[in-house]
């Protein structure tokens, strides 16, 4: 697994490309599709893209779910397929965004979206958990990719490239190291870090690749545009 930035685009089916937008959300370019995930109010810009395959939001938390502007992404993308997680199906309904919920493997062109987990991570005990439905991305000779949204007890199996949450108010630094850990992909991203300083990020972004999987790399995306990922 390597990751770099810029440079030529190879062709098709030798890499992902991803975009770190901000916070959660992620553009990914793979198998020629344009997957746009967990599009919210920390992130700026995403409602200028055009030409998605698919959107996808792992719960409803407006940091995933950005209410205000969703409706005119997927008017501005007339031929995206929305997929979501069970609770995020009446929300997008307030919108007038009719929502695809993602139970069983999905194909978009060549990609198959996987749905892994079912629940939001324990944020207090008088706080009521929701549905969260993080996803994984394949396609035939190009990396993998899993992004969990707010949970960390998922299981997606082998995958090369994990999209881990940087800091959140429900989880410690811990439990996001053990999380790569536990699964010790070639490759990590940090996201969810819309909560942190510049100081804050810096220590935790230390903490994952000090203590994170043996073998993972973790690549901070933030602020570099277009990064790839091959095999």
């Amino acid at each position: 697994m390597r990751g770099s930035a810029g440079g030529a685009h190879p062709a098709y089916g030798e890499v992902m490309r991803i975009t770190h937008l901000g916070h959660a959300c992620l553009l990914v370019e793979i198998a020629g599709e344009r997957i746009l995930i967990d599009p919210g109010s920390f992130t700026e810009g995403f409602e200028d893209l055009r030409d998605l395959s698919a959107i996808i939001v792992t719960h409803q938390h407006p940091d995933h779910l950005d209410e205000d502007r969703f409706e005119s992404l997927v008017r501005a993308n007339p031929g995206a397929r929305v997929l979501t997680d069970p609770g995020s199906t009446d929300v997008l309904a307030r919108l007038g965004v009719e929502g695809e919920v993602h139970d069983g493997d999905t194909r978009i062109g060549a990609v198959t979206i996987t749905p892994v987990g079912e629940t939001h991570a324990l944020i207090h005990e008088e706080i009521a958990r929701i549905p969260n439905v993080g996803v994984v991305l394949r396609a035939d000779g190009e990396p993998s990719l899993f992004h969990p949204g707010d949970a960390l007890d998922q299981d997606p199996g082998e995958v090369d490239v994990v999209a881990f949450p940087l800091n959140a108010p429900w989880a410690l630094s811990r439990d996001t190291t053990g999380f790569l850990r536990r699964l010790n992909p070639p490759a990590a991203i940090p996201i969810h870090d819309g909560l942190l300083s510049e100081n804050g990020r810096t220590i935790y972004l230390a903490q994952a690749d000090a203590m994170g999987g043996p073998r993972t790399r973790v690549h901070d995306l933030a602020g570099r545009g277009v990064v790839e990922f091959g095999q």
